[in-house]
């Protein structure tokens, strides 16, 4: 597992529409039984579920997750702690917080550098 400090260094998203749990555990260096705790304890992360109760994760789902990680992992917060945060965060009209916003700057990058060709 990163150390608490290099959430900069996971994985970028790649451009696919739905993400299986084992893909989102290897993007956001997050155990599965995690994800899973998670979902309960968040109630911003609702995966859809498909046949056998498969869970299928969104884009958005990856990056609330990273965030998620972020506030727990780097910045300290306890779940609570995090849940009320993330709560504060939409309730002031921002949807993404700093690493969402970082995460999708970055990502426009690459897709303005790849139109230069």
């Amino acid at each position: 597992m990163l150390e608490p400090s290099q959430n900069n260094e996971l994985p970028p998203i790649p451009g696919k529409r739905y993400f299986t749990i084992g893909e989102v555990s290897d993007l956001c260096d997050v155990k599965p039984h995690v994800l899973r705790y998670w979902e309960q304890e968040f109630p911003q992360l609702k995966p859809v579920k498909r046949r056998g109760n498969r869970r299928y994760y969104q884009r958005q789902d990856v990056v609330m997750i990273r965030q998620i990680r972020s506030l727990l992992y780097e910045q300290g917060y306890t779940i609570g702690g995090a849940r009320n945060q993330l709560v504060e965060t939409t309730k002031d009209g921002e949807q993404a917080g700093p690493p969402a916003l970082r995460e999708i700057r970055r990502e426009l990058e690459e897709i303005a550098e790849i139109l230069r060709f």
